[in-house]
């Protein structure tokens, strides 16, 4: 048994998105049971207050705080402002340490951390092994993305029965494999040139004839594409794997998921 709970299905949200509170509020309205705010976007750690203070029951989740912008000092503060008014709803979901000793960085922002955000309301974005281990050892779990079904498996070894593991499911509400392949490639054309993620992608056992091209091979493993029923099949798979949560973050051809795309997979994924 994980030592947080989740709930089984999540939605991932911009805070650049225009509306961003109200969508949050229709989000936890249809079913989802945690709410994700991602945080490269993010303008301010007050966008979080905004929306735990907007909902009422589902729990707000970072994905993620980079640790390069937002001061450990700041995320304290805004914790134990939460936890007191709204107990129990913040998930500090923590990454993005960039340069030399990315984990020497994180493991000092965490022990900052310590005595004020519990390990068991902390989690790590992660991808490699090294990672994995870092969020059993100093959070309660990770989140990765971009993984298939079979890496998720590993990670959920690595991590063990106790820790949760959270997997961001990129999907596309598009029967078209054309026009499928050609939304999902929008944030890969960024993500897949990041360094870490390519290196991800090999360890999963990709080549470069398919990273560079972003070709449907890679496309089509870690990105769920299709009618509702096929995304809810890639889910079932992640969590047969030994996915713990499954946060999606929906890919459309307009700027912002709609809220028929967000009800459309509820209904396919919530019961």
């Amino acid at each position: 048994m994980t030592t947080l709970d989740l709930g089984p299905t999540g939605a991932v949200l911009s805070p650049a998105e225009n509306g961003f509170v109200e969508t949050a509020v229709a989000l936890e309205g249809l079913g989802y049971s945690t709410i994700w705010l991602t945080g490269g976007p993010m303008s301010s750690l007050s966008q979080i207050a905004d929306v735990v203070r907007a909902t009422s029951t589902a729990r707000i989740a970072t994905a993620i705080i980079p640790v390069d912008t937002f001061t450990s000092d700041d995320v304290a503060s805004l914790y134990t402002e939460l936890e007191g008014d709204h107990p129990g709803r913040f998930v500090v979901g923590l990454g993005g340490a960039h340069g030399a000793g990315p984990l020497v960085t994180l493991n000092a922002y965490l022990e900052r951390l310590d005595g004020v955000v519990p390990q068991k309301r902390r989690l790590m974005a992660a991808l490699g092994p090294r990672m994995f281990e870092l969020a059993r050892e100093r959070a309660a779990g990770a989140l990765p993305v971009l993984i298939t079904p079979a890496y998720a498996e590993q990670a959920k070894a690595t991590l063990g029965a106790n820790a949760v593991l959270a997997v961001e499911q990129l999907v596309v509400v598009e029967t078209d494999h054309d026009r499928a392949r050609a939304i999902a490639r929008g944030p890969l054309g960024f993500l897949g040139q990041v360094p870490a993620y390519q290196a991800n992608f090999r360890r999963m056992g990709f080549s470069q004839d398919d990273i560079t091209p972003l070709g449907n091979a890679l496309v089509d493993a870690v990105v769920a594409w299709g009618g509702v029923d096929a995304i809810a099949t890639r889910v079932g798979e992640l969590r047969t794997a030994g996915a713990d949560h499954v946060a999606v973050s929906i890919v459309s051809a307009s700027q912002a998921p709609t809220h028929a795309e967000w009800a459309a997979v509820a209904e396919a994924l919530i019961v």
